[in-house]
């Protein structure tokens, strides 16, 4: 991890704010091409939203960068690119809460505050045989206050970063290395044999299917795509035109032709000529199965949309927006006509 043992604010706090809802093996890259392109905050705050966003393409959660973007800004504007160097102070910052505001505060400047992440809440459920559920109101407030109390004052940082480790490589979630745990003799849950049945959670996803077909209109060398501003996980990236139905468009030659002389010129009004049809692409979003169709299609290079949300880009620059990672699995497929 290259941000182990870090001192720079910056990049504690960036490297936090990746690690949110994020695996250190897919954030890590993410991690060193930031730094790599922004340095200091300075040079975060002077990028453009639309290159922070492609920067992150990929690691979900966009709501993130959009912060990241935003505190860069007021740390460079606001405070003349100095970081708070208190717990309530930087818990005021955009996008950090109370679990990143400690581990900022301990990380940068050693100060006692527990950091409480999905590691350390399985280490002291399995250790201490807690069975109050994690993710109710009790159960923060129990989690909160006994990693404050069992945090080690004198050395914050280590600690925090100790625990943290230990319940990525020992104590995981599944297959715990039981066997050659240094802590099995005092465990509650190994004792007792509830180690698979800790920690407890009372909330259980239930997932909605969406049924996206996107649009992809070729217009001479120049397709459309807009910016997504509807207040959602993928507000401020790019998509084709989208149409939204209530199930797959099967493969059957009636399906598609209803969908293309009914569905689609509506939604164009205007003639056009249909070039193909992709396979289904699948995106997992935490209470969301996206199940995505690209349509392609020919249009008169003279068609222009009547509102002037969409783009008329070339092919060409495609690769410089940033999109959903469903749209973004299509182009790897490298499935597009003439791109």
């Amino acid at each position: 991890m290259p941000w182990l043992n870090e001192k720079n604010v910056y990049k504690i706090w960036l490297s936090e704010i990746i690690l949110q809802q994020t695996t250190v093996a897919q954030g890590t890259p993410y991690y060193n091409k930031f730094i790599e392109k922004y340095p200091t905050v300075q040079d975060l705050a002077a990028a453009t939203n639309d290159e922070v966003m492609k920067m992150w393409e990929g690691l979900g959660y966009y709501s993130r960068a959009r912060n990241l973007h935003l505190t860069a800004q007021f740390i460079t504007e606001q405070r003349g690119g100095k970081f708070p160097d208190t717990y309530s102070d930087i818990l005021q910052l955009k996008g950090i809460g109370t679990y990143t505001a400690a581990a900022i505060a301990s990380f940068a400047y050693n100060l006692p505050f527990a950091v409480l992440d999905g590691n350390v809440f399985r280490v002291l459920a399995r250790f201490f045989g807690l069975d109050t559920p994690i993710d109710s109101g009790e159960g923060k407030k129990t989690f909160v206050a006994l990693a404050q109390s069992a945090l080690d004052k004198t050395e914050p940082a280590a600690y925090n970063q100790a625990i943290m480790n230990f319940g990525a490589t020992v104590c995981t979630p599944a297959a715990p290395d039981c066997k050659n745990c240094t802590l099995s003799s005092q465990c509650t849950a190994f004792q007792t044999r509830r180690v698979g049945e800790l920690p407890v959670k009372n909330k259980k996803t239930v997932k909605k299917d969406l049924f996206f077909q996107y649009i992809i209109i070729h217009t001479g060398d120049y397709t459309f795509i807009r910016k997504r501003k509807a207040r959602d996980i993928w507000r401020d990236l790019y998509e084709f035109p989208l149409i939204e139905t209530a199930n797959l468009v099967s493969d059957e030659d009636n399906a598609i032709t209803f969908f293309l002389e009914n569905t689609l010129k509506e939604y164009l009004n205007n003639d056009f000529s249909f070039l193909k049809k992709s396979k289904i692409y699948k995106q997992v979003l935490t209470h969301r199965n996206v199940f995505a169709v690209f349509w392609e299609i020919n249009l008169n290079p003279d068609f222009t949309f009547p509102d002037n949300d969409f783009l008329k880009i070339p092919y060409t620059l495609l690769p410089d927006y940033a999109f959903p990672k469903v749209i973004d699995n299509f182009f790897k497929d490298k499935t597009l006509t003439l791109f």
